[in-house]
C-alpha cells in the first residue's frame, strides 16, 4: 500500500496533525499543495545561486542521513485528500485506474485542472489514459530517437537552462528567432510532436525528481520564458498554427498543472495583436499563469529567477562556455552526476518495490480484499514516495538494530543482576544453616 494511503488509514484512528491554515486558491503554485515538514531552520540560500559543487555537498549530506524522510514526507490538505480518495475509489470500482497512474500526485493534478470537480477530472483522466494507449506514448518514449535535435534547436532556439529561485526547472524559447522554413526542412511536425512528448515524460519522470533532490523539497512544475521579440500576426502561418494548437492540446489535456508560470517577454504591438487570437486556444487556468511583458521585463524575471540562471541575451549573467550556447546545454540538476547516482539508487529501489507490489497484488486478486488497498507500483512521478518508503525501510532496519542493541544491553544487565542474586542466595542459605545450628543446640 502506498505510504500516503497507509498513513491516511492510520490517521482515522488518531488525531489529525494540525496544519497551517491557508487561503484556498486554485492559483497557488502546485508545490503549495504539499506542506513539507519543517526541518531545522538555517539561513536561507537561493538554490539558483548555489554552485553544482555546493549542491553535491548538500546531496552527500542527504544521502548519509535521514533527511530524505524529513524533506519528502508531506502533509496533505485534509479536504484535498478526501477528494483525491473519492476519485480514486470511483476509478478503482470501475476498474479504470491503471496501476502505473494510481498515485496521489497524479490524481491531484487532474483535480486541480478541473477545479476539484470530480466528474470532470475523472473524464479528463480517462481521456489521458486512452490517449496514451492510442498514441503509443510508452513506445515513443522507449524507441523514438530525435537525431535532428541539434539542427532543430538552431532554427528553433529552445531548451532547459537551470532552475528558478524555488528550484523548479527553467525552460526558455526564443520564438522571435524561429526560422520556420528551415525547421520544416529539418524535421516534420509529427516528429517534433513526438519529441515534445518525450521531453514532457523526461520532465515528469526525471527532471522533477532531480530538482526535488537538489532543492530538498517537492518540485512538480516548470517556469518558462518565451521571448517573442519581432513576432506578429505574419508569424502565425498554417504550419505554426498546427504546431501550436497540437502542443497546447497535449500539454493542457494530458500533462495538466505542470506549468508554474510563463513569462512572455519583448511583446510588441504585433505580438499583442496575435495574443488576442492565441488566448482563444488557452484554458482559463493556463491564462492565469501567464504574464505578457514588454521590453522592461528584467525586474519580473529576477524576482522569480536568479540572474545567474538567465542567459546574457535575456539580461542575465549566464554565458555558457560551450560554443553552442545556453539553450543547447540542457542545464540543470538532472545533469549533475551526484544527483544522477542518487536517482539510479532510487530507481533501483523502485523496481524492487514494484516487483514486491506485483507479487502482493497477485495474492490479493484471489481474495475479497478491498480494491482501495491495492499496492502502488512506483513510477518516475512517484519518485518522492519511493524515497520516503526507502527511508522508512532504512529507519525500520535501524530501529531493529537499536532494539537488538538495547536487548543485548538489557540481557547483560540481567545477567549481572542474576549473578548478584545468586551470591545473595548463597549468603542467605549459609545464614539459614547457621540459624538451624543455633536452634538445635541444647540450652
Amino acid at each position: 500500500m502506498s505510504s500516503w494511503f497507509r498513513s491516511r488509514t492510520l490517521s482515522n484512528s488518531k488525531k489529525t496533525q494540525p496544519t497551517k491554515e491557508r487561503i484556498p486558491s486554485l492559483n497557488l503554485p502546485l508545490e503549495s499543495h504539499w506542506h513539507v515538514l519543517e526541518v531545522e531552520k538555517k539561513k536561507k540560500r537561493s538554490l539558483s545561486k548555489m554552485s553544482f559543487k555546493s549542491v553535491q555537498e548538500s546531496l552527500t549530506k542527504i544521502s548519509r542521513s535521514n533527511t530524505f524522510k524529513g524533506i519528502f514526507q508531506t502533509i496533505h490538505d485534509p479536504k484535498e485528500e478526501e477528494v483525491v480518495q473519492s476519485i480514486r475509489d470511483q476509478l478503482l470500482l470501475e476498474g479504470k485506474l491503471p496501476e502505473k497512474y494510481d498515485d496521489y500526485h497524479t490524481l491531484l493534478r487532474f483535480l486541480r485542472m478541473r477545479a476539484f470537480n470530480v466528474p470532470k477530472a475523472k473524464e479528463m483522466f480517462l481521456n489521458m489514459v486512452k490517449w496514451r494507449e492510442d498514441f503509443g506514448v510508452d513506445a515513443i518514449v522507449k524507441d523514438f530517437r530525435y537525431e535532428e535535435l541539434e539542427t532543430v534547436k538552431r532554427c528553433y532556439p529552445q531548451g532547459y537552462h537551470g532552475v528558478d529561485r524555488y528550484g523548479r526547472p527553467l525552460y526558455i524559447e526564443r520564438i522571435g528567432l524561429v526560422d520556420l522554413n528551415s525547421f520544416l526542412h529539418a524535421t516534420s511536425i509529427d516528429r517534433y510532436i513526438k519529441y515534445h512528448i518525450t521531453e514532457q515524460e523526461k520532465t515528469l519522470n526525471y527532471r522533477y525528481p532531480a530538482c526535488s533532490l537538489a532543492a530538498k523539497k517537492h518540485i512538480a512544475s516548470t517556469t518558462m520564458i518565451l521571448d517573442v521579440k519581432g513576432v506578429g500576426l505574419s508569424n502565425f502561418s498554417k504550419p505554426a498554427r498546427e504546431l501550436f494548437v497540437e502542443i497546447q492540446k497535449i500539454d493542457s489535456n494530458y500533462y495538466p498543472e505542470t506549468l508554474n508560470q510563463l513569462f512572455i517577454i519583448n511583446a510588441g504591438s504585433g505580438f499583442r495583436a496575435l495574443w488576442r487570437v492565441l488566448k482563444a486556444f488557452l484554458e482559463a487556468r493556463t491564462l492565469s499563469k501567464i504574464q505578457v511583458l514588454g521590453t522592461d521585463y528584467r525586474a519580473a524575471l529576477f524576482e522569480a529567477i536568479d540572474p545567474s540562471n538567465i542567459p546574457e541575451f535575456l539580461g542575465g549573467t549566464c554565458a555558457c562556455s560551450a560554443s553552442s550556447g545556453c539553450l543547447m546545454q540542457d542545464k540543470g540538476p538532472w545533469t549533475n552526476p551526484e544527483i544522477n547516482h542518487l536517482l539510479e539508487e532510487v530507481f533501483s529501489k523502485g523496481k524492487k518495490f514494484a516487483e514486491e507490489a506485483n507479487k502482493e497484488t497477485n495474492v490479493d486478486a484471489s481474495s475479497d480484499r478491498n480494491p482501495s488497498d491495492r499496492h502502488f507500483s512506483p513510477n518516475g512521478e512517484r519518485m518522492l514516495t519511493m524515497i520516503e518508503r526507502e527511508s522508512e525501510t532504512n529507519d525500520s532496519k535501524r530501529g531493529i538494530s537499536l532494539k537488538i542493541n538495547d536487548l543485548e544491553g538489557w540481557l547483560k544487565d540481567t545477567n549481572e543482576i542474576l549473578q548478584k542474586l545468586l551470591l545473595k542466595q548463597d549468603e542467605v542459605s549459609t545464614l539459614v544453616e547457621d540459624l538451624k545450628k543455633l536452634t538445635s543446640e541444647p540450652m
